[in-house]
């Protein structure tokens, strides 16, 4: 297997511009059986390229030994720049998961940045090109971004924003009794039309379902609290330079169609779609009518949680805009809270897709019951009204994290919420205690299976949670180390959890059986060997856009396919031989890049989902941030140091107010939306000297991003600087 030679990697900039093409020596071939994260490593991370010998599976006759001896190269030199011995996983043994026999190589030490790949000397053959950069995932953040753009609904996908390949000319689902004149399921009649569009296509199909969206946008909202000074402005969404970053942009256009969905009583609407399975390529072809269900208890516990989470996120901003669009959030979590107190014969919903074909979209009674206690969290943490609390207090012993002690990667939304609430003020110590404690008790085991290598591939996930959407449940694992790491659960085992969190996305980045890259077109962009196609009604198979190596287009870059499926199996009337794969495959290797449809069914394997989309823009952030900016990943003592920055925005200086009895000397350390310091200083810091003060100068206006710690103490945020006095 020759995989396509990298594109542009490294440019070198001297007297003139010199223009440097990367790639193994001349008359090496790409290995299928030397696996690297095929974009890279952050100077400081864990670097272990995989070696692999197929034993089971479909790719069992392409066997392999390593040589024994491997170098890292530099890619523009091809010197090497590392040595070392190739080491065999658990003795020899075949791995259960992927059918095979692995060997490590271990160049961790290498930190230098640059351009490199790893070389068996004895068989003269080579990894893929990787690089070694703090910024070497930002890149590919920004298409997994704008895969967003690219499933809005309503829009046209043109340039600028559009990509040449990948432009639709026209707005989808505007004609006639599509979203603007959208109809009741029921009675379909000018009556009950009602302007639902906007919003993003929840899928490879162009549906919009409230319950299948809470949990990506819960995992987006996360990814900017985590890290707001990963978000830049400038990503190329019709919304960049509006002083927003442009993931909160993107954020804002589905919660600006969850608004829509609510109605006048505070109760929402379930999902907007079409009756059956029509789609078109590309979406503005599309022209089948589309319908809305009714109001149901699931989906206004779902908007619920969101509106109260995403208020407190976008009134942190600190800016009048984004302050009213904070307090439009708050009031519609509350009128969906008030229409749930109103109407509790309704709770739980049974939505039962009368006069639809397509997916019910309907949750359970207990997912309903966790998801009102994750709303009254976010309501809490957002009105301080402590009627929330209380009900938080009253039922959060009835969600699977306390009755099980357990940790489960399926239900992060729950969990996540819980965790929430033991850092909001004003919460019961002993309900926060209980938490954090069940927390700890049920995730205490999983970071031994990273450090021991149970998984070879460096991501373990147990035989069962490979399902359909399994990249995803590798991402909610990782989550897991990040939530331990963040909350201090494994002292002394930071770095660790560290080489752990990576492990995930090394393997959506090519270190798993497949040498597969889980995200589309990214050759040239980064990746050797990326996911070509998937099924998406815009992708469609026999489109222009089908398949990057084989039609004019391929799909857009940067969508995770759903991943390997060892369940899966094309519909009872599919008459022709065995799928392989992904049929019939060790767990790992149950994937195909594929996009053929009814009966063969490969939705089940390779479409795309908003949810997969936030999984791994969360993780990757995580990667982003600890790369590029110099505030540290290890928690404070204290989660939080309570600050008023004021005025924000400014147009000259800014200050920082403490809250709370905290003394002692405070560090105050500025940054730009690339995570650059701009400038750093130190001021004593009490209740009788409660304030800082930054005077920016001669720096342009824009977003930046403050952290503040003091002791164990730590507070960030986002300052917006407008034009004005000392201004460069």
């Amino acid at each position: 297997m020759v995989w396509p030679q990298r594109a542009l990697k490294r440019v070198l900039i001297c007297a003139v511009l010199v223009i440097v093409f990367v790639s193994p020596a001349p008359g090496q071939n790409f290995s299928p059986h030397i696996l690297v994260d095929q974009f890279g490593y952050l100077p400081a991370s864990k670097k272990i390229a995989v070696l692999a010998d197929p034993v089971v599976g479909f790719n069992a006759a392409s066997s392999f030994t390593p040589g024994g001896s491997y170098e890292v190269r530099d890619a523009i030199t091809h010197q090497p720049v590392f040595s070392a011995v190739p080491v065999a996983w658990s003795g020899g043994a075949v791995h259960g998961q992927s059918g095979d026999r692995i060997w490590h190589f271990d160049f961790s030490t290498l930190t230098n940045p640059g351009s490199y790949y790893v070389h068996d000397v004895a068989n003269n053959a080579s990894s893929a090109v990787f690089d070694i950069a703090n910024d070497v995932y930002q890149g590919v953040l920004r298409d997994a971004v704008r895969t967003y753009f690219y499933q809005r609904c309503g829009v046209t996908k043109a340039l600028p924003y559009a990509e040449s390949n990948w432009v639709d000319g026209s707005p989808c689902h505007v004609g006639a009794e599509q979203d603007l004149d959208c109809r009741a399921v029921d009675n379909p009649i000018p009556a009950t039309s009602l302007d639902l569009s906007g919003g993003w296509h929840d899928a490879g199909d162009y549906n919009k379902y409230i319950n299948f969206a809470d949990d990506p946008l819960h995992q987006l909202l996360a990814a900017y609290e985590q890290s707001p000074w990963v978000w830049p402005d400038s990503w190329g969404i019709p919304e960049s330079g509006n002083l927003i970053p442009d993931l909160l942009d993107e954020i804002q256009w589905e919660l600006d169609w969850f608004l829509k969905m609510q109605q006048p009583g505070g109760g929402v609407l379930h999902k907007v779609s079409v009756t059956d399975f029509s789609a078109g390529s590309p979406p503005s072809s599309d022209g089948a009518p589309r319908r809305y269900a009714p109001i149901t208890a699931s989906a206004t516990i779902s908007a619920c949680a969101v509106f109260a989470h995403a208020s407190i996120v976008f009134r942190s901003l600190g800016d009048p805009v984004s302050v009213a669009y904070a307090d439009v959030l708050e009031s519609a979590a509350e009128a969906a809270w008030a229409w749930l107190e109103a109407n509790p014969g309704l709770i739980p919903s049974t939505f039962n897709n009368a006069g639809f074909s397509n997916a019910a979209a309907e949750d359970d009674a207990y997912q309903q019951a966790a998801n009102r206690v994750v709303a009254a969290v976010y309501l809490f943490k957002a009105t301080g009204d402590n009627g929330y609390r209380d009900y938080v207090d009253a039922n959060y012993s009835q969600v699977h994290l306390i009755l099980w002690s357990y940790v489960y990667e399926f239900e992060t939304t729950y969990q996540d919420g819980l965790l929430a609430y033991t850092n909001t003020a004003g919460a019961t110590p002993s309900v926060s205690s209980q938490i954090l404690t069940a927390y700890d008790v049920g995730s205490s085991g999983y970071l031994s299976d990273a450090t021991n290598q149970v998984d070879p591939y460096g991501a373990p996930l147990i035989d069962n949670h490979y399902v359909w959407g399994s990249n995803s449940v590798k991402g909610a694992k990782a989550g897991i180390f990040v939530n331990r790491l963040d909350r201090g659960l494994d002292p002394g085992s930071e770095l660790e959890l560290k080489h752990a969190i990576a492990g995930y996305v090394h393997y959506l980045h090519g270190v798993n059986p497949l040498g597969l890259a889980y995200l589309s077109n990214m050759n040239g962009r980064g990746a050797e060997n990326s996911a070509p196609e998937f099924y998406h009604g815009w992708f469609d198979d026999g489109t222009v856009w089908d398949n990057a190596e084989t039609s004019s287009f391929g799909p857009a870059p940067g969508f995770v396919p759903g991943g390997p499926n060892p369940n899966y199996s094309p519909d009872g009337s599919y008459g022709g031989p065995p799928i392989e794969p992904p049929q019939n495959q060790p767990i790992q290797k149950s994937y195909k890049s594929w996009n053929t449809t009814f009966p063969e069914n490969s939705w089940e394997v390779t479409e795309n989902s908003i949810v997969y989309q936030a999984s791994y823009v969360q993780l990757l952030a995580r990667m982003v941030s600890a790369g590029v900016v110099s505030v540290p990943w290890d928690p404070p003592t204290t989660p939080s140091l309570l600050v008023r920055a004021w005025p924000n925005p400014s147009r000259g200086q800014f200050s920082f107010e403490i809250e709370g009895d905290v003394s002692g000397r405070a560090e105050l350390s500025i940054f730009d939306v690339e995570g650059r310091l701009v400038i750093s200083k130190e001021a004593p810091w009490s209740l009788a000297n409660p304030r800082l003060r930054w005077q920016p100068q001669n720096i342009s206006q824009g977003v930046y991003f403050y952290r503040l710690k003091s002791g164990d103490n730590l507070a960030t945020g986002r300052l917006v600087l407008l034009s004005g006095s000392n201004l460069g």
